[in-house]
Protein backbone atom coordinates (compact mmCIF):
# COMPACT_ATOMS: atom_id res chain seq x y z
CA UNK A 1 0.00 0.00 0.00
CA UNK A 2 2.72 2.39 0.94
CA UNK A 3 4.44 2.09 -2.37
CA UNK A 4 0.67 2.50 -3.88
CA UNK A 5 1.07 5.78 -3.05
CA UNK A 6 4.34 7.32 -4.24
CA UNK A 7 2.58 8.57 -7.29
CA UNK A 8 0.33 10.48 -5.78
CA UNK A 9 2.95 12.09 -3.47
CA UNK A 10 5.02 12.90 -6.30
CA UNK A 11 1.74 14.41 -8.43
CA UNK A 12 1.56 16.65 -5.64
CA UNK A 13 5.03 17.79 -5.05
CA UNK A 14 4.74 21.30 -6.02
CA UNK A 15 1.98 22.52 -3.63
CA UNK A 16 3.61 21.97 -0.62
CA UNK A 17 7.84 22.58 -1.73
CA UNK A 18 6.96 25.81 -2.43
CA UNK A 19 8.55 27.51 0.91
CA UNK A 20 9.49 24.17 2.31
CA UNK A 21 6.13 25.28 4.51
CA UNK A 22 3.14 23.33 5.00
CA UNK A 23 -0.66 24.96 4.32
CA UNK A 24 -0.80 26.53 7.70
CA UNK A 25 2.63 27.81 7.67
CA UNK A 26 4.76 24.80 9.77
CA UNK A 27 8.10 23.47 8.72
CA UNK A 28 7.99 20.25 7.12
CA UNK A 29 6.99 17.72 9.41
CA UNK A 30 8.97 13.87 9.14
CA UNK A 31 12.10 14.69 8.14
CA UNK A 32 13.33 11.63 9.49
CA UNK A 33 12.42 8.80 6.65
CA UNK A 34 13.05 5.84 8.97
CA UNK A 35 10.49 7.03 11.45
CA UNK A 36 8.26 7.98 8.59
CA UNK A 37 8.00 4.43 7.53
CA UNK A 38 7.87 2.70 10.62
CA UNK A 39 4.64 4.84 11.01
CA UNK A 40 3.57 3.87 7.87
CA UNK A 41 3.82 0.14 8.79
CA UNK A 42 2.13 0.46 12.07
CA UNK A 43 -0.68 2.49 11.12
CA UNK A 44 -1.74 -0.23 7.82
CA UNK A 45 -1.54 -3.00 10.77
CA UNK A 46 -3.60 -0.99 13.28
CA UNK A 47 -6.05 -0.58 10.30
CA UNK A 48 -5.78 -4.37 9.09
CA UNK A 49 -5.76 -5.40 12.38
CA UNK A 50 -9.49 -3.36 12.98
CA UNK A 51 -10.60 -4.50 9.93
CA UNK A 52 -10.25 -8.23 11.05
CA UNK A 53 -12.02 -7.55 14.29
CA UNK A 54 -14.82 -6.37 12.01
CA UNK A 55 -14.90 -9.19 10.51
CA UNK A 56 -14.50 -11.42 13.40
CA UNK A 57 -18.11 -10.07 14.54
CA UNK A 58 -20.17 -10.71 11.62
CA UNK A 59 -22.65 -13.31 11.37
CA UNK A 60 -23.88 -13.95 8.09
CA UNK A 61 -27.43 -15.11 8.90
CA UNK A 62 -28.34 -11.96 11.31
CA UNK A 63 -26.87 -9.51 8.10
CA UNK A 64 -29.67 -11.54 6.11
CA UNK A 65 -32.30 -11.69 8.70
CA UNK A 66 -31.40 -7.60 8.37
CA UNK A 67 -31.17 -7.49 4.85
CA UNK A 68 -35.23 -8.99 4.86
CA UNK A 69 -36.15 -6.05 6.78
CA UNK A 70 -33.99 -3.21 5.76
CA UNK A 71 -35.63 -0.28 7.67
CA UNK A 72 -33.03 -0.26 10.51
CA UNK A 73 -29.88 -0.48 8.75
CA UNK A 74 -30.86 1.65 5.83
CA UNK A 75 -31.59 4.31 8.65
CA UNK A 76 -28.08 3.84 9.90
CA UNK A 77 -27.02 4.17 6.24
CA UNK A 78 -28.32 7.51 6.10
CA UNK A 79 -27.24 8.77 9.51
CA UNK A 80 -23.78 7.62 9.23
CA UNK A 81 -23.24 9.03 5.47
CA UNK A 82 -25.42 11.75 6.23
CA UNK A 83 -25.50 13.56 9.44
CA UNK A 84 -21.11 13.14 10.38
CA UNK A 85 -20.04 13.93 6.63
CA UNK A 86 -22.21 17.44 6.85
CA UNK A 87 -22.02 18.13 10.51
CA UNK A 88 -18.03 18.23 10.05
CA UNK A 89 -18.44 20.18 6.78
CA UNK A 90 -20.50 22.84 8.71
CA UNK A 91 -18.21 22.45 11.90
CA UNK A 92 -15.30 22.98 10.00
CA UNK A 93 -17.10 26.80 8.09
CA UNK A 94 -18.15 27.75 11.46
CA UNK A 95 -15.11 27.50 12.96
CA UNK A 96 -12.99 29.19 9.93
CA UNK A 97 -10.49 26.06 9.47
CA UNK A 98 -7.26 26.89 7.71
CA UNK A 99 -7.82 24.37 4.70
CA UNK A 100 -5.67 21.10 5.65
CA UNK A 101 -7.43 21.46 9.55
CA UNK A 102 -10.61 21.48 7.47
CA UNK A 103 -9.22 18.23 5.09
CA UNK A 104 -8.44 16.54 8.43
CA UNK A 105 -12.02 16.96 9.48
CA UNK A 106 -14.18 16.09 6.57
CA UNK A 107 -12.02 12.84 6.06
CA UNK A 108 -12.72 11.81 9.65
CA UNK A 109 -16.17 13.04 9.12
CA UNK A 110 -16.67 11.26 6.47
CA UNK A 111 -14.98 7.85 7.23
CA UNK A 112 -17.57 4.46 8.10
CA UNK A 113 -18.60 3.39 11.96
CA UNK A 114 -15.58 1.60 14.12
CA UNK A 115 -15.45 -1.26 16.77
CA UNK A 116 -16.13 0.88 19.63
CA UNK A 117 -19.66 1.56 18.57
CA UNK A 118 -20.33 -2.23 19.00
CA UNK A 119 -18.72 -1.98 22.72
CA UNK A 120 -21.00 1.46 23.06
CA UNK A 121 -24.10 -0.10 22.02
CA UNK A 122 -23.65 -3.07 24.21
CA UNK A 123 -23.38 -0.95 26.82
CA UNK A 124 -26.53 1.25 26.68
CA UNK A 125 -28.39 -1.48 26.36
CA UNK A 126 -28.88 -1.19 22.22
CA UNK A 127 -29.12 -4.14 19.39
CA UNK A 128 -25.77 -5.37 19.19
CA UNK A 129 -26.68 -7.24 16.00
CA UNK A 130 -27.65 -4.44 14.51
CA UNK A 131 -24.84 -2.42 15.38
CA UNK A 132 -22.38 -5.30 14.10
CA UNK A 133 -24.60 -5.11 10.44
CA UNK A 134 -23.97 -1.13 10.57
CA UNK A 135 -20.22 -1.26 10.98
CA UNK A 136 -19.57 -3.81 8.25
CA UNK A 137 -22.36 -2.53 5.70
CA UNK A 138 -20.51 1.20 6.33
CA UNK A 139 -17.08 0.13 6.01
CA UNK A 140 -17.94 -2.04 2.81
CA UNK A 141 -20.02 1.18 1.30
CA UNK A 142 -17.33 3.54 2.49
CA UNK A 143 -15.69 2.02 -1.15
CA UNK A 144 -18.19 4.45 -3.00
CA UNK A 145 -19.62 7.11 -0.51
CA UNK A 146 -15.98 8.65 1.08
CA UNK A 147 -14.60 9.57 -2.24
CA UNK A 148 -17.81 10.95 -3.21
CA UNK A 149 -18.58 12.79 0.09
CA UNK A 150 -15.06 13.87 -0.17
CA UNK A 151 -15.34 15.13 -3.46
CA UNK A 152 -19.00 16.99 -2.83
CA UNK A 153 -17.32 18.54 0.64
CA UNK A 154 -14.23 19.78 -0.32
CA UNK A 155 -15.36 21.84 -3.63
CA UNK A 156 -16.11 24.63 -0.72
CA UNK A 157 -12.24 25.12 -0.56
CA UNK A 158 -10.40 26.26 -3.24
CA UNK A 159 -8.02 24.36 -4.73
CA UNK A 160 -8.69 21.28 -2.16
CA UNK A 161 -10.34 19.28 -4.30
CA UNK A 162 -7.51 19.33 -6.62
CA UNK A 163 -5.22 17.27 -3.50
CA UNK A 164 -7.27 14.74 -2.45
CA UNK A 165 -6.12 11.57 -4.81
CA UNK A 166 -9.49 10.33 -4.74
CA UNK A 167 -8.51 6.99 -6.32
CA UNK A 168 -5.83 5.67 -4.46
CA UNK A 169 -8.79 6.33 -1.59
CA UNK A 170 -11.05 3.85 -3.48
CA UNK A 171 -7.78 1.70 -3.72
CA UNK A 172 -6.68 2.05 -0.34
CA UNK A 173 -10.59 1.04 0.89
CA UNK A 174 -10.80 -1.73 -1.29
CA UNK A 175 -7.62 -3.58 -0.07
CA UNK A 176 -9.16 -2.75 3.47
CA UNK A 177 -11.66 -5.28 2.27
CA UNK A 178 -9.33 -8.14 2.39
CA UNK A 179 -8.77 -8.67 5.96
CA UNK A 180 -12.75 -8.12 6.77
CA UNK A 181 -13.48 -11.05 4.29
CA UNK A 182 -10.80 -12.80 6.22
CA UNK A 183 -12.59 -12.11 9.26
CA UNK A 184 -15.16 -13.10 8.27
CA UNK A 185 -14.35 -16.51 6.37
CA UNK A 186 -12.92 -17.60 10.47
CA UNK A 187 -16.35 -16.71 11.62
CA UNK A 188 -18.09 -18.70 9.04
CA UNK A 189 -16.20 -21.56 8.84
CA UNK A 190 -13.85 -21.81 12.03
CA UNK A 191 -16.39 -20.60 14.89
CA UNK A 192 -13.86 -22.24 17.19
CA UNK A 193 -10.75 -19.50 16.77
CA UNK A 194 -12.76 -16.53 16.57
CA UNK A 195 -12.26 -15.49 20.36
CA UNK A 196 -8.78 -16.49 20.34
CA UNK A 197 -8.12 -14.49 17.31
CA UNK A 198 -10.14 -11.66 18.54
CA UNK A 199 -8.26 -11.10 21.84
CA UNK A 200 -5.18 -11.25 19.88
CA UNK A 201 -6.14 -8.91 17.29
CA UNK A 202 -7.23 -6.34 20.18
CA UNK A 203 -4.27 -6.99 22.41
CA UNK A 204 -1.47 -6.14 19.00
CA UNK A 205 -4.05 -3.29 18.44
CA UNK A 206 -3.68 -1.61 21.67
CA UNK A 207 -0.17 -2.11 21.51
CA UNK A 208 0.66 -0.61 18.31
CA UNK A 209 -1.81 2.41 18.66
CA UNK A 210 0.17 3.27 21.74
CA UNK A 211 3.04 2.84 19.93
CA UNK A 212 1.87 4.62 17.15
CA UNK A 213 0.51 7.63 19.16
CA UNK A 214 4.33 7.62 20.96
CA UNK A 215 6.01 8.03 17.78
CA UNK A 216 3.18 10.53 16.18
CA UNK A 217 3.64 12.75 19.80
CA UNK A 218 7.36 12.56 19.33
CA UNK A 219 7.54 13.34 15.63
CA UNK A 220 5.14 16.69 15.84
CA UNK A 221 5.74 17.81 19.58
CA UNK A 222 7.34 21.17 18.99
CA UNK A 223 4.42 21.65 16.65
CA UNK A 224 1.39 20.37 19.28
CA UNK A 225 0.21 23.23 20.25
CA UNK A 226 -0.44 24.13 16.78
CA UNK A 227 -2.70 20.77 17.13
CA UNK A 228 -4.13 21.94 20.38
CA UNK A 229 -5.52 25.03 19.56
CA UNK A 230 -9.02 26.00 20.70
CA UNK A 231 -10.28 25.43 17.32
CA UNK A 232 -9.54 21.72 16.70
CA UNK A 233 -10.68 20.57 20.77
CA UNK A 234 -13.75 22.72 19.89
CA UNK A 235 -14.28 20.78 16.61
CA UNK A 236 -13.66 17.77 18.60
CA UNK A 237 -15.89 18.16 21.00
CA UNK A 238 -18.88 19.38 19.00
CA UNK A 239 -18.76 16.56 15.99
CA UNK A 240 -18.94 13.16 18.21
CA UNK A 241 -21.69 14.42 19.71
CA UNK A 242 -23.65 16.44 17.22
CA UNK A 243 -23.65 12.75 15.80
CA UNK A 244 -24.49 11.28 18.97
CA UNK A 245 -27.64 13.49 19.40
CA UNK A 246 -28.55 13.78 15.64
CA UNK A 247 -28.56 10.05 14.86
CA UNK A 248 -30.90 9.23 17.95
CA UNK A 249 -32.80 11.97 17.21
CA UNK A 250 -33.48 11.09 13.63
CA UNK A 251 -34.25 7.43 14.14
CA UNK A 252 -36.60 8.56 17.14
CA UNK A 253 -38.26 11.04 14.53
CA UNK A 254 -38.74 7.72 12.28
CA UNK A 255 -40.32 5.84 14.77
CA UNK A 256 -37.68 3.53 15.19
CA UNK A 257 -37.65 2.01 18.79
CA UNK A 258 -35.44 3.73 21.68
CA UNK A 259 -33.41 0.81 21.59
CA UNK A 260 -32.62 0.37 17.85
CA UNK A 261 -32.16 4.54 18.05
CA UNK A 262 -29.66 4.13 21.17
CA UNK A 263 -27.84 1.84 17.88
CA UNK A 264 -27.98 4.23 15.45
CA UNK A 265 -26.62 6.81 18.16
CA UNK A 266 -23.53 5.07 18.83
CA UNK A 267 -22.98 4.24 14.97
CA UNK A 268 -23.12 7.63 14.03
CA UNK A 269 -20.62 9.07 16.40
CA UNK A 270 -18.03 6.56 16.46
CA UNK A 271 -15.99 6.87 13.52
CA UNK A 272 -13.16 4.60 12.30
CA UNK A 273 -10.37 6.58 13.52
CA UNK A 274 -7.80 3.55 12.47
CA UNK A 275 -8.69 4.35 8.63
CA UNK A 276 -8.73 8.26 9.08
CA UNK A 277 -5.50 7.93 10.22
CA UNK A 278 -3.96 5.95 7.30
CA UNK A 279 -5.69 7.72 4.54
CA UNK A 280 -3.81 11.15 6.61
CA UNK A 281 -1.01 8.73 6.66
CA UNK A 282 -0.63 7.03 3.49
CA UNK A 283 -2.29 8.33 1.04
CA UNK A 284 -1.34 12.19 1.92
CA UNK A 285 1.90 12.99 2.17
CA UNK A 286 3.28 13.98 5.24
CA UNK A 287 4.50 17.48 4.12
CA UNK A 288 0.76 18.01 3.57
CA UNK A 289 -0.64 16.76 6.42
CA UNK A 290 2.46 17.67 9.18
CA UNK A 291 1.03 17.92 13.02
CA UNK A 292 -2.41 17.63 11.73
CA UNK A 293 -1.53 13.57 11.88
CA UNK A 294 -2.95 13.77 15.47
CA UNK A 295 -6.47 14.83 14.97
CA UNK A 296 -7.68 11.38 14.79
CA UNK A 297 -6.55 10.39 18.40
CA UNK A 298 -7.66 13.79 19.55
CA UNK A 299 -11.21 13.01 18.38
CA UNK A 300 -11.06 9.01 19.30
CA UNK A 301 -10.61 10.75 22.95
CA UNK A 302 -13.19 12.89 22.47
CA UNK A 303 -15.87 10.30 20.88
CA UNK A 304 -15.13 7.63 23.58
CA UNK A 305 -15.30 10.22 26.68
CA UNK A 306 -18.59 11.33 25.52
CA UNK A 307 -19.74 7.91 24.90
CA UNK A 308 -19.08 6.89 28.14
CA UNK A 309 -21.02 10.33 29.62
CA UNK A 310 -24.28 9.23 27.48
CA UNK A 311 -23.92 6.03 29.14
CA UNK A 312 -23.32 7.18 32.33
CA UNK A 313 -26.57 8.76 31.90
CA UNK A 314 -28.76 6.78 30.41
CA UNK A 315 -27.64 4.15 33.09
CA UNK A 316 -28.50 6.34 36.00
CA UNK A 317 -32.00 7.15 34.30
CA UNK A 318 -33.00 3.66 34.36
CA UNK A 319 -31.79 3.17 37.47
CA UNK A 320 -33.75 6.10 38.92
CA UNK A 321 -36.91 4.88 36.09
CA UNK A 322 -36.43 1.24 37.93
CA UNK A 323 -36.43 2.65 41.02
CA UNK A 324 -39.83 4.83 41.05
CA UNK A 325 -41.21 1.90 39.09
CA UNK A 326 -40.57 -0.17 42.22
CA UNK A 327 -41.44 2.51 44.73
CA UNK A 328 -44.86 2.84 42.58
CA UNK A 329 -45.25 -0.78 42.86
CA UNK A 330 -44.88 -1.32 46.76
CA UNK A 331 -47.43 1.81 47.36
CA UNK A 332 -50.05 -0.40 45.52
CA UNK A 333 -49.17 -3.52 46.76
CA UNK A 334 -49.67 -1.69 50.55
CA UNK A 335 -53.25 -0.71 50.41
CA UNK A 336 -54.08 -4.22 49.08
CA UNK A 337 -51.85 -5.67 52.02
CA UNK A 338 -54.19 -3.33 54.33
CA UNK A 339 -57.36 -4.85 53.10
CA UNK A 340 -56.04 -8.53 52.99
CA UNK A 341 -55.83 -8.24 57.11
CA UNK A 342 -59.00 -6.16 57.71
CA UNK A 343 -60.40 -8.96 55.33
CA UNK A 344 -58.90 -11.68 57.87
CA UNK A 345 -59.38 -9.85 60.97
CA UNK A 346 -62.99 -10.02 60.05
CA UNK A 347 -63.42 -12.71 59.27
CA UNK A 348 -61.67 -14.26 62.39
CA UNK A 349 -63.91 -12.50 64.51
CA UNK A 350 -67.08 -13.83 62.49
CA UNK A 351 -65.62 -17.01 63.92
CA UNK A 352 -64.95 -16.13 67.03
CA UNK A 353 -68.71 -14.62 67.28
CA UNK A 354 -69.99 -18.44 66.03
CA UNK A 355 -68.61 -20.21 68.34
CA UNK A 356 -69.55 -18.10 71.63
CA UNK A 357 -73.53 -18.68 69.95
CA UNK A 358 -73.20 -22.40 69.69
CA UNK A 359 -71.44 -22.60 73.17
CA UNK A 360 -74.42 -21.02 74.85
CA UNK A 361 -77.04 -23.14 72.62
Amino acid sequence: MTTMMSQVHQNMTGFYTEGNVSSNGTILMFENSTLNKVLNVLTICMLLLTMISIGLSVEILKMKAYFLKPKEAAMAMLAQFGIMPLASFCISKGLHLERIKALALIIYGCCPGGTFSNLFSLAIKGDINLSIVMTTCSNIAALGMMPLLLYIYCQNYRGLEKLVPYLNIIIALALTMVPCAFGIAIKHYKPQHVLTMRRVSFSLLGIISTTVLVLTVYSIKDQMLLVLSADILTAAVLLPLTGYMLGYAMSRICKLDSKCSRTISMETGCQNTNLCLTILKIVFPPQLIGPNLVFPFVFLLMQVFEALLLILVYRCYKKTQTRSAKIHRDADVQPEAVQLQQHHEEAGTEEEDKEKLNFAH
